[in-house]
Order: structure tokens, then C-alpha cells, then sequence
């Protein structure tokens, strides 16, 4: 993968993260995903953001593996697996996963990004 491509694709999962976080604003514990019709639609809509995460992980580890050896403290096969996941198995997302991605992983990602995006 070229530096333009790769570049575009960090952005890319960037802009993905930061939608994520500013939806997940409005959840304070795992159970805001289903106690409302707004909790679902925000689930609906994060995981949406996750899946395209995924896609992308998947297609920046098959490009540029480099990238991904370079950064091992991100899970990328968790990453990719969730996404495969998600395309196969929505009916059975478990909302407190999604819950610690948010919490936890988005955080953790955006931070390599954004470090890796400065120093291009």
C-alpha cells in the first residue's frame, strides 16, 4: 500500500473513531444501548462505525503488513475479526462488548493514529 493509500485509510478509521466517540457521549453504562429506542439506534449506529473500522483494518493488513507489525500493541486481528463478526452474526452482538470497545479500544487506536498520522 502506497503512503498516500495508507494515509487516507488511517484518516479514514480516524474519522470513523470520532464519530464513534462523539455517539457514545450518550452512554453512560452498557444497558444505554437498550433501554431506549435511542440507545438502539445509537448501538445500530457505532457498530456500523465498527464494521467500517474492520474493513479497513483488514485491507491496510493485507496491503501493508509493516504497518500493522509496527503497531502490535493494537489488537488488528480482534479488530477484523469483530468486524467479520458483525457482518455475520449481528443477531447475536453482545451491546457490553461494544460497550468496552468504546471505553477502552477506540481510545487506544485513535491515539497510534493520530501519532502515526503527525509523523508522515
Amino acid at each position: 500500500m502506497h503512503n498516500e493509500e495508507l494515509q487516507i485509510s488511517l484518516e479514514s478509521v480516524l474519522n470513523h473513531i470520532q464519530i464513534c466517540k462523539n455517539r457514545f457521549l450518550k452512554i453512560q453504562k452498557p444497558d444505554d444501548f437498550v433501554l431506549t429506542d435511542e440507545g438502539y439506534i445509537l448501538l445500530d449506529s457505532i457498530v456500523a462505525r465498527l464494521q467500517a473500522i474492520g474493513e479497513l483494518a483488514k485491507k491496510i493488513s493485507n496491503k501493508n503488513p509493516s504497518f500493522i507489525s509496527k503497531h502490535s500493541e493494537i489488537n488488528w486481528t480482534n479488530i477484523i475479526r469483530f468486524r467479520d463478526f458483525i457482518s455475520h452474526h449481528y443477531d447475536l452482538l453482545d451491546y457490553e462488548i461494544v460497550f468496552e470497545i468504546c471505553s477502552n479500544n477506540l481510545i487506544e487506536l485513535e491515539a497510534v493514529l493520530i501519532l502515526e498520522l503527525k509523523s508522515q
